[in-house]
């Protein structure tokens, strides 16, 4: 018998739709479809039939543990198994799996962050089922899709402020709905797409370096000979091994009914893109955290490792993540579409205003929600989008808004004026605008290409403001047209008047010009946050208090611990990235140029005792290069460790993130800067860690 084809195992690791409707009663499936898709309390009887099904299920497969599967706000996913097993009166077990554990965990949340939100003593958490994201099996334990809250309520992970804004989105955008006539939709769900991007060295390599292993990012490396300048990597054949490991890691995607789709190779050597077909958000959010846990579990079984830092190399491209987001309708209806009439057409212009209005009236909160340590290093770059944040529309797009600014003709077959609802909006194809790459908000036909996250954030965070901040553009607009005598007259003024009062947020030019930055801030008078210090604060803007917490996404206590949490996470990584700096600097590095300056002067030595009096200027000039460099390396790493002692004198943790962001990281550059100068110097058989070109052109 041959190898079982893609739809034959697809998604046999996953619970999904085809599973529960073969596994449950008509009954019971359709109220658990009732609970997904509206949003109704689950039954208890329900939860019984279904924790029945789930299990079996689960022991077909081979499972003996199951876990509530969950995202706290570490970053990363969490898990604690407990075995199916339980005990019978014979001595033998049972295996045993309720309701209750399916709906409830309590998981020991004491040493989570929770940013203040509770005590450290006060340990109690709990998890609680989410219907909507599919239950699977990893590693034979049954893993159940989870929220994370205190036991006060609040919430301490990212999976439940963003079902939250979720929700919110669909309340206003129903409301707009209804307004146009739209009866039939029972839910307004966003998707996403996010494209991953990553970086593969060897496993042999990644040990060498004492950087990658406890920071996930190159602290030291001196520029390679060769790196991204040909252009030669991007879409590039795939070298072999490389290849085996996709094939690996798709064929463990699909069996858990990850939709990858497109593998490439990117702009930097060593560096790849993963990217999956669309899902509802928070399906997608679970989906890419499993994508990159199991990227790096496969990367393993290959002698590799999967680097997911935005900027593991310096010089080169780092990794983002984008992030394609768009709206649409229980009954398949894009909301970011332009379609054929001028109802669907005025609907999609009032949608897409209230994106726009979302980005300008909340950029900050778009630019915080993918401020990390790592992304802050990318955010800018030649490979990235600025930090500043805009919108792109292409050329088509903004003729039509200025034609409707302005009252005036738009020009394609022929003029019209724009009377939306009455006169024909020109249609045009969803592939009209060129694709931005500077641009960290652009619009691509049917959906917004968010580009500005990074390649280890959760998606979570971005999409949740998003959502709310979109959310309240559209209350503004549904309060309005409500209220209004003439529905097509309001309509218009308020979609021109958005567009008059919200141009400043659209650029189509190059993100990346000088001219841009200074035109952006100072003629548009739009944010420009370089780093998370500079703008996590912002989260407790009034503004944006009064916007999250009326779209109840977070509580105003929620919205304090997670500013707090951010910022912490921020000084934490900072900090062990300068310590680890430091600790490489005495221990190897400085010992490697004391190595290879002795062995210098040993020949300068030797050559005199055997030639005479010689110059032996080679060998001086090197030897008092690298002594400079090497009381540099020597005084800037005293310096460095007595800064990061002082951090901790900081009033509270703005101030500290602000301390280490103005002389922790200038130092950590003056340290590295010395370094790299000596690496270029040293000979290789004394250089104690790999080189950049080694890491970047390792694998085979």
């Amino acid at each position: 018998m041959g190898a079982k084809s893609v739809p034959e195992y697809f998604g046999t690791n996953v619970f999904d739709d085809r599973t529960m409707r073969a596994r449950l009663s008509a009954k019971v499936y359709a109220s658990l479809k009732k609970t997904i898709d509206e949003g109704t309390k689950l039954d208890s009887n329900v939860a019984e039939s279904v924790a029945t099904a789930m299990k079996e299920w689960a022991l077909e497969k081979g499972a003996t543990h199951y876990t509530h599967w969950f995202q706290p706000l570490t970053g990363v996913t969490a898990e604690k198994h407990d075995s199916f097993i339980s005990p019978s009166p014979d001595g033998s077990v049972i295996m045993e799996f309720s309701g209750k554990e399916l709906i409830q965990g309590e998981p020991d949340a004491s040493s989570f962050p929770t940013g203040g939100i509770r005590a450290t003593f006060e340990a109690r958490g709990y998890t609680a089922w989410d219907p909507t994201s599919y239950a699977f099996i990893k590693d034979k334990t049954l893993c159940i899709p989870t929220a994370f809250c205190s036991y006060g309520g609040e919430a301490l992970d990212k999976k439940t402020p963003l079902l939250r804004s979720m929700e919110a989105l669909n309340k206003q955008a129903l409301r707009i709905l209804r307004l146009f006539g739209n009866d039939t939709a029972k839910n307004v769900r966003t998707s996403v797409g996010p494209e991953q991007e990553y970086f593969l060295i060897t496993k042999e390599m990644y040990d060498q370096r004492p950087d990658l292993k406890y920071t996930g990012r190159t602290l030291f490396g001196a520029k390679a000979p060769k790196g991204q300048e040909m252009d030669d990597h991007y879409f590039g054949v795939i070298k072999p091994r490389v290849q085996a490991y996709m094939n690996d890691l798709n064929e463990e995607l699909w069996k858990l009914g990850i939709l990858a789709k497109t593998e490439h190779n990117e702009v930097a050597p060593a560096q790849h893109e993963l990217a999956p077909i669309y899902s509802t958000t928070n399906l997608a959010t679970d989906q890419n955290q499993l994508m990159m846990e199991m990227m790096q579990k496969v990367a393993s079984r290959h002698g590799l490792v999967c680097l997911l830092h935005e900027k593991p190399f310096a010089g080169v491209n780092g990794s983002g993540k984008h992030n394609n987001w768009s709206m649409a309708t229980d009954t398949g209806i894009n909301l970011l579409s332009p379609g054929d009439t001028p109802y669907e057409n005025a609907q999609f212009l009032l949608f897409l205003c209230a994106v726009i209005k979302a980005v300008d009236d909340y950029q900050d909160l778009l630019r915080l929600s993918v401020a990390t340590a790592g992304n802050d290093h990318r955010l800018g770059a030649n490979e990235a989008p600025p930090a500043i944040i805009s919108v792109f529309l292409g050329d088509d797009l903004s003729a039509i808004l200025d034609a409707i600014e302005n009252d005036k003709p738009y020009k394609q077959d022929e003029a019209k004026i724009m009377k939306l609802g009455v006169d024909v909006l020109p249609r045009f194809a969803r592939d009209n605008t060129d694709r931005n790459r500077t641009s960290p908000f652009a619009f691509t036909g049917n959906k917004f290409e968010f580009r500005s996250l990074g390649s280890s954030n959760s998606i979570a965070c971005a999409n949740m403001m998003l959502n709310a901040a979109v959310a309240e553009s559209l209350k503004v607009y549904a309060d309005r047209l409500e209220n209004t005598d003439n529905f097509e007259v309001t309509l218009h003024e308020m979609i021109k008047k958005t567009i008059k009062d919200h141009k400043r947020i659209l650029f189509n030019g190059n993100g990346y010009d000088n001219a841009w930055v200074e035109e952006a801030v100072k003629v548009r008078g739009l944010s420009n946050y370089r780093t998370t210090p500079d703008c996590m604060p912002h989260l407790l803007d009034e503004k944006n208090v009064k916007m999250l917490t009326a779209h109840k996404v977070f509580t105003e206590a929620e919205l304090k611990s997670r500013c707090e949490i951010m910022l912490d996470n921020y000084c934490k990584q900072v900090l062990i990235e300068a310590t680890t700096m430091t600790d490489m600097a005495r221990k190897q590095i400085l010992p490697a140029i004391e190595c290879y300056t002795n062995k210098l002067a040993n020949a300068v030595a030797g050559k005199k005792a055997v030639v005479g009096n010689l110059s032996c200027s080679y060998e001086t000039d090197v030897i008092q290069r690298l002594s400079v460099l090497a009381d540099q390396i020597y005084v800037r790493s005293n310096d460095l460790e007595k800064n990061i002692h002082m951090t901790g004198d900081a009033e509270d943790i703005i101030k500290e993130s602000a301390v280490i962001r103005d002389t922790i990281l200038p130092g950590m550059a003056q340290l590295r800067a010395a370094a790299d100068e000596a690496e270029t110097i040293v000979s290789t058989e004394c250089w104690p860690y790999p080189s950049y070109g080694d890491l970047l052109f390792s694998v085979k």
